[in-house]
Parts: C-alpha cells; structure tokens; sequence
C-alpha cells in the first residue's frame, strides 16, 4: 500500500479488527438489521438499483470487511465477485465466510486493477470513513476501475459533516457522496437516488447508482 493516511492506520489495527468481530453478522442478521433501520431488507433495495444487471458482470466491492455484501450479491446470482479489504485479519475471516469470491487485502487509494477492469464498483458504509482531503483520490481510483457503473451506500448529509465514532473525532463523515462523484467527473450521469431515513432516529443514508456516459 502506497499510502497511509490516520484512518487507515486505526482500520488496520486491533481497532479495526474490533470493528469486524462486531460486524460479522450471518446473512440473516444482516438482512434484518436493515428491516430494523429502515423497513426493507439490503436484497430488496439492491434488487431496487442493480436487479436487471446480467449476472455475469465482474463487481468490485472497495471495503469488502469478511465479504457479507458480496455473499447478498451472490446469493443474488452474481457470478464474478471481487473485494479488496486494508484489513488482514478480516480478509483471511473472509476466507471462512465465503466461497467463490475473490478477496484480498487492497488499498482504495491505490485499487490493484486495471482501469474498467471491471463493469460495476461498489461501496457501503466505506466512504464515510475517508477523510475529506482524502476523498478524491478514492473516488478517482473507483472511477478509474469501473468500465461503466459505481454504486453506494453511504451516510448522507447535505454538506460535510463530522461525526465522533467511538471516541474518535477523525474517523467519520458524512457527505452527499453521489453529488461528489458527478461533481468530479464529467463523464457521470445520475441513475438512480433512494435516501433512506432511520427508522429509530433522524440519520438518513443514501444509495445511489452511477453510470459512465458515452462507453
């Protein structure tokens, strides 16, 4: 890994090994975590942005953790996955977790593919972690590896706003992340939006579908 920003010092410490022991839910769990924030199961809503995708095209999740997200997208039907994770200890849970998907430890600073290697880049809960300096140098490697789609999950906010998250005042932002890709790239066009308010609290997350124009 080229670059080592604070943030990823603390994903690949204990810090985030921590993270990805509270994380490791089975499917169901997950799939009700999301009935239990906002009504709809993650199958559901990604069956809402991506369910008439031909099955055979190659994803990339940036921020795989063990893989789960990618495990909703196979049990889905989609045959070529991919993940890169900075944290080894969740790649190698990763091992366990899934089978027919590659995952391996990776930077989403420097993603160790080449350009429009694949036809959809995804992410969920990972931008929110990159610091605002940070930000576009994420963004343009994802950009730079999806031959047509990007696609998030993320905490919304209007503008950038910092958010303490477990003590730590540097590790946590929320933004309107979709904006910021169309905002960088001239060659972006807006698919779809579906902001998704808690059901137990005011927070509001966002998914949003991209697609590169002229391809």
């Amino acid at each position: 890994m080229r670059e080592i920003t604070e943030q990823m010092r603390n994903w690949i410490s204990n810090f985030g090994n921590e993270y990805t022991n509270r994380n490791a839910y089975t499917l169901d769990e997950l799939e009700n975590l999301y009935i239990k924030n906002f009504g709809i199961t993650r199958t559901k809503l990604n069956e809402l942005f991506i369910g008439d995708m031909n099955r055979n095209i190659r994803v990339l999740e940036v921020g795989s953790n063990i893989g789960n997200q990618l495990l909703i997208l196979q049990k889905m039907g989609f045959k070529s996955l991919y993940g890169i994770e900075i944290n080894s200890y969740a790649v190698e849970r990763s091992k366990d977790n899934t089978k027919r998907i590659n995952i391996i430890q990776g930077s989403a600073f420097d993603i160790p593919f080449k350009d429009g290697y694949f036809d959809l880049v995804f992410t969920s809960g990972v931008l929110i972690h990159i610091a605002p300096q940070d930000i576009c140098k994420v963004l343009k490697e994802i950009h730079r590896c999806t031959k047509e789609y990007i696609w998030g999950f993320e905490y919304y906010a209007d503008s950038y706003m910092k958010v303490e998250y477990r003590g730590h005042k540097n590790l946590l932002w929320k933004t309107d992340f979709g904006g910021l890709y169309l905002n960088s790239f001239d060659n972006l066009e807006l698919v779809k939006e579906k902001r998704l308010k808690y059901l137990e609290n005011e927070n509001v997350d966002t998914m949003f579908l991209i697609r590169k124009r002229n391809i």
